[in-house]
């Protein structure tokens, strides 16, 4: 997929790569799958900000993607290509035989006019959904279920993918795109290919004024903070943090700190950390 790059006829565009949208076939969403998505301000129900950075941007409807895949046996015509604000990855528009029409995250080399299916029976191809214990070992996958009929929760970004890298009993061994690797119920549904726009991670947005419209707020550094604000603050000019490592705001531990419970049942599934 190729960048693209401006004319520097301002300071912004002069550091601004974006991914050409050649794959896009349309800019209307279908409008029965599209609802509102209200704004929160980083506020909880109290109207505490519980998150910070989080503010403004423009106006963006929420798609309805089917990430359960449960229309089974029937096939469905790709319809178009479409862009979702909402995440990294394309989107897919699916006609089913029956009329009835669905989002799906769109893997790398799906195009329009192209047939895919799910269930047990369907083919091995990009974009079929299949249960674990009928693909085969080795087999490219996204969209990877943690419960049976739970939908994808797993590899769902921009460019990402896992391998089905063994089967043993009744779990299939997966490798994350992360290096981790866990066991998954042979039941649970993932489907085929990488997952479309991989230059994600090429973008530059150029300035300041495109994280705004993004929703995404000023971050200050707490160095350049007063003591009474944040644990790294105060000193006169530049000046270490004066810990043993960088800290958040209300003084815990940041930047590598490990958070995971370790009595956590689902610990027992990992073969294998990431890196």
């Amino acid at each position: 997929m190729p960048m693209k790059t401006y004319k520097p006829t301002s300071s912004g565009l002069r550091e601004q790569v974006v991914v050409d949208f050649a794959e896009v076939t349309t800019t209307r969403p279908e409008k029965s799958l599209v609802t509102s998505m209200p704004r929160t301000g980083g506020r909880n129900n109290l109207g505490r900000i519980t998150v910070r950075h989080i503010g403004g941007g423009v106006k963006q409807k929420y798609r309805l993607v089917d990430f359960k895949r449960d229309k089974d046996n029937i096939p469905a015509r790709v319809m178009s290509i479409e862009y979702d604000p909402n995440r990294t990855a394309r989107l897919a528009l699916l006609a089913y035989r029956d009329g009835e029409k669905r989002y799906m995250l769109a893997p790398q080399g799906l195009e329009v006019n192209s047939m895919v299916e799910s269930g047990e029976h369907a083919e091995i191809k990009v974009g079929n959904c299949l249960p674990l214990k009928h693909i085969p070992i080795g087999t490219v996958i996204h969209n990877v279920e943690l419960n049976p009929g739970q939908g994808g929760v797993l590899v769902r970004s921009a460019g990402a993918s896992a391998q089905l890298s063994g089967k043993d009993n009744d779990y299939a061994i997966i490798k994350m795109p992360s290096g981790e690797q866990r066991m998954v119920l042979l039941t649970c549904k993932a489907t085929i290919g990488k997952l479309s726009n991989v230059d994600h991670w090429n973008i530059s947005l150029g300035k300041a004024g495109k994280s705004r419209k993004k929703g995404i707020r000023p971050t200050v550094r707490g160095s350049v903070m007063n003591p009474v604000d944040h644990p790294h603050g105060g000193g006169e000019g530049r000046a270490p943090i004066g810990h043993p490592g960088p800290m958040t705001p209300w003084g815990k531990p940041a930047l590598g700190k490990k958070t995971r419970n370790r009595k956590k049942q689902t610990s027992r599934y990992i073969l294998k950390r990431r890196k």
